[in-house]
């Protein structure tokens, strides 16, 4: 990992992830690793499906399962990953285990092979407003598990500003931010609701993504990205939901 660290950290080498916040997160807090200018498959499918007219909720995911099925991009099925994610529940030590099983070695490679395929398909397919989205939630995605306060944000590389052509292109292009909010203790509840009402609704009021960090990640914290009117509305009604009246 130590000689994997430079390129991870690289602004000049591209990675190319599937979701990539878990896997910053453990890069970061097991390796000490900032990873960086990461082309998100999951963020381009959302953009395009945007582009093209069919826009997502901003925290409806595609899996890595569901984009390899899609007949626009591989059409191919991957019911072996469902089998490991079953065993990885009956055993979270379950990738631990040496030597790896070819069950083990597959769903490993399995996991990567099609991501550059995926990158130079989606490229093709996103237009420059899209680029810029793609670079900048890419870079917000990679340390908002990471960071724990405002003040974390100065050790990362930064964030890609709005491009000069697309400012004079379109004046609503608003900067896209990440805000880190510390939830006081026994009030996460209250910012969830019952069945996650009160989160869903937050996330309805505000076009924003909200983050929480819960079982695997910081449980006090919760992550917001977004334009910057949005962020600070969405983090104007949390704060809202945590006071004691």
């Amino acid at each position: 990992m130590k000689a994997c660290k430079p390129a991870l950290e690289s602004n000049y080498i591209t990675k190319v992830i599937h979701d990539c916040k878990r896997d910053s997160e453990a890069l970061y807090f097991q390796f000490g690793i900032r990873l960086h200018n990461v082309v998100d498959t999951q963020i381009a499918y959302s953009l395009i499906e945007e582009q093209e007219g069919r826009r997502r909720p901003l925290d409806d995911y595609i899996s890595f399962v569901s984009l390899l099925a899609d007949p626009r991009y591989c059409g191919i099925s991957y019911e072996e990953k469902e089998e490991v994610r079953v065993l990885m529940r009956q055993d979270p030590k379950f990738w631990t285990y040496r030597p790896m099983t070819e069950l083990m070695i597959r769903a490993a490679a399995d996991d990567v092979r099609f991501l550059l395929y995926l990158y130079h398909k989606m490229m093709g397919k996103l237009n420059q407003r899209s680029l810029w989205h793609l670079a900048v939630r890419g870079a917000l995605y990679c340390r908002c598990l990471c960071c724990m306060n405002d003040a974390d944000f100065a050790d990362w590389p930064a964030v890609p500003p709005i491009p000069d052509n697309l400012k004079s292109e379109d004046e609503c292009l608003e900067e896209e931010i990440l805000s880190v909010l510390h939830v006081p203790p026994g009030k996460m509840g209250r910012v969830i609701g019952r069945k996650g009402s009160s989160i869903l609704a937050i996330k309805e009021a505000c076009n924003a993504e909200i983050l929480i960090g819960g079982a695997k990640g910081p449980p006090d914290k919760i992550f917001v990205i977004g334009p910057v009117k949005e962020v600070r509305k969405a983090e104007a009604i949390l704060r809202g939901r945590m006071i004691d009246y």
